[in-house]
């Protein structure tokens, strides 16, 4: 069984990760761990935070000589921003954060005590035990990414921003390189939001190739692959929906329009369509799979919202941290790993054995 747990604090000595269950004579290059925490610092719209970490893993246990050897990995991440017993005692919540529910969850009269531990900050431990698991993937060639759908909007006339949208304009419009045509609106739209002391959210959708057939069971609940996924990666901080294939738009649709026909070409099963995100009855189909993530607005706003003063109890403002304007490209590399290291764990299930050959033959 293939497990992880994680520990630290934003402004914490260092954010620790354990992985159980990493079969043995897998190579682990700590560079590529290294590139994933990297991409994950990276994407227009980042804090003065990305500006004072550069991420890089101390693989402390689980190797020697460079391979796994079948005991549990320790990753251990470094914060340079190491100050947590210096910082002031916040009592105003944000809307939105931890903040107010966990003061009152955990009786604590600092909300410093809730926000160290709720922050995003903690995704990078989970992006470098997801790492751990992409090289697994890797191995089996499996093949994860992940893309921009669409950029919430500072318009109130105009629900959001579609990449796809945005490239056929540039495409109508006779505007070469439509891709930077539409990067360079979305930077705008950061730029906006920045200059109101607000924040932006959006979408993204991750894309796994090449799955092996039947990854998840229909037989219970709790091992539906889909389930997983969407549990897994509702728990990103702000991510607020999960949707496979066509998902809500697609439960518009009649069954006719909807459902992947299936079809023979010579001895191979194809689809014309996609729509089911390659999942049915929460296993694995054969097809890509897609699954979508909304993130909402970052909860930190440099124009803050009304609060309460929870020691005083008074009305205030918000506290006002240190955050992003917007932080969906991070986001969605924070998708990917969480989604390969359940691709990872449903692997393992359904074929098994304690070293990389021997997973390899049965696959």
């Amino acid at each position: 069984m293939l497990r992880y747990l994680t520990a630290g604090e934003s402004h914490g000595k260092a954010l620790v990760a354990i992985l159980e269950g990493m079969p043995a004579g897998l190579r682990i290059d700590a560079k590529k761990i290294d590139n994933e925490l990297k991409r994950r610092q990276q994407g227009y719209g980042r804090g003065g935070r990305m500006k004072i970490e550069s991420d890089k893993v101390k693989i402390l246990s689980g190797l020697r000589k460079g391979q796994t050897i079948g005991s549990p990995i320790a990753l251990v991440i470094e914060n340079k921003d190491f100050k947590i017993d210096k910082l002031p005692v916040i009592t105003c919540p944000r809307p939105g954060h931890a903040d107010l529910a966990g003061v009152l969850k955990y009786g604590r009269d600092d909300i410093r005590d809730i926000l160290e531990r709720a922050s995003a900050r903690e995704t990078a431990a989970r992006v470098a035990v997801g790492a751990v698991c992409r090289i697994l993937l890797e191995e089996l060639g499996i093949d994860i990414f992940s893309h921009t759908k669409f950029l919430a909007s500072v318009d109130a006339q105009v629900k959001h921003l579609s990449l796809d949208e945005l490239k056929k304009k540039a495409r109508n419009s006779k505007i070469n390189c439509a891709d930077q045509y539409a990067e360079k609106l979305m930077i705008r739209r950061i730029e906006q939001a920045k200059e109101k002391g607000d924040t932006v959210g959006g979408g993204f959708e991750i894309v796994a190739l090449n799955l092996p057939v039947g990854l998840g069971s229909c037989m219970h609940y709790d091992r539906r692959l889909d389930a997983r996924l969407a549990y897994e990666l509702m728990s990103i901080q702000a991510i607020k929906s999960v949707e496979f294939g066509a998902g809500l738009e697609g439960c518009k649709l009649l069954g006719s329009q909807f459902h992947d026909a299936i079809y023979l070409k010579g001895k191979k099963i194809v689809r014309k369509r996609n729509n089911a995100g390659g999942l049915e009855g929460g296993m694995t189909n054969g097809e890509p799979l897609l699954v979508s993530c909304a993130m909402k607005p970052i909860s930190t706003l440099m124009k803050p919202l009304d609060s309460i003063d929870i020691k005083k109890k008074k009305p205030a403002k918000a506290t006002v941290e240190r955050s992003d304007i917007c932080a969906l490209p991070a986001a969605s590399v924070v998708g990917e790993n969480v989604t390969a290291s359940v691709i990872a764990q449903a692997i393992l299930e359904k074929f098994g054995g304690d070293s990389i050959k021997e997973i390899k033959k049965r696959i």
